[in-house]
């Protein structure tokens, strides 16, 4: 049976996961709705669970007339593809002088090293390390990198967000909470003021909105479409 939401996309999403928070991100700056459905790592939908042998957030499912037409299982993946569709603030296009395949190159790399050296150094703060700061000391290699960028211009590629804000934003995020007062005086006033012009944006208090379980509640609650 067909209902009005039918032919709207769903997304399984885990409202802190780094991953999903872009993912909803680009979402949000598409404008185009979503059911979005909250999961717990350790008790997913059986829907889920059924489109995916995977089972991680974020995912996208497409749906006509409720009936799956396709399934996006990886964060830049969903984030392409909805701005792709529809990308009213030109994530896409304000890239600087670097080509969006270029962009692309340099998201890798980082989800490849940096957002691995974030999660040592979070396991280190946690358990007790002795390194920490070495680990600490790993991630500083990539603030330099957006540190340099952004005393060039207001945003990572040019004076236009674009799509490699989006993308680091979340981990960026994640190393700011793991020793607090070290990073309030760390030498990265430029990344610090990018930072939080995301974390005190409206945009970011609608990503984090906390959603009742889909496995408790089974209720349809739209996502996106937001008008300027």
């Amino acid at each position: 049976m067909t209902t009005q939401f039918s032919n709207i996309p769903i997304l399984y999403s885990l409202q802190h996961c780094p991953y999903a928070m872009r993912a909803r991100i680009a979402i949000f700056k598409s404008q185009q709705p979503v059911l979005i459905r909250a999961i717990k790592l350790n008790n997913k939908p059986a829907e889920m669970l059924a489109l995916s042998t995977k089972g991680t957030v974020p995912m996208l499912v497409s749906q006509v007339d409720g009936i799956t037409t396709e399934v996006v299982e990886e964060s830049l993946d969903i984030m392409l593809k909805v701005l792709k569709d529809n990308d009213p603030s030109y994530l896409l296009s304000f890239q600087g002088n670097e080509s969006l395949t270029e962009v692309i190159a340099i998201i890798d790399e980082f989800e490849k090293h940096f957002f691995v050296a974030v999660e040592a150094y979070k396991c280190a703060k946690r358990y007790q390390e002795t390194d920490i700061v070495e680990r600490r000391q790993v991630c500083e290699v990539y603030l330099q990198k957006l540190e340099a960028r952004l005393s060039q211009h207001a945003f990572l590629t040019s004076q236009y967000e674009g799509l490699l804000d989006i993308a680091l934003m979340p981990f960026v995020r994640q190393f700011s909470k793991v020793e607090r007062q070290w990073y309030q005086q760390s030498p990265y006033p430029k990344l610090r003021a990018w930072l939080n012009t995301y974390l005190q944006s409206s945009m970011f208090t609608k990503i984090m909105a906390k959603h009742e379980l889909w496995v408790d509640c089974h209720t349809d609650i739209i996502f996106g479409d937001i008008k300027k």
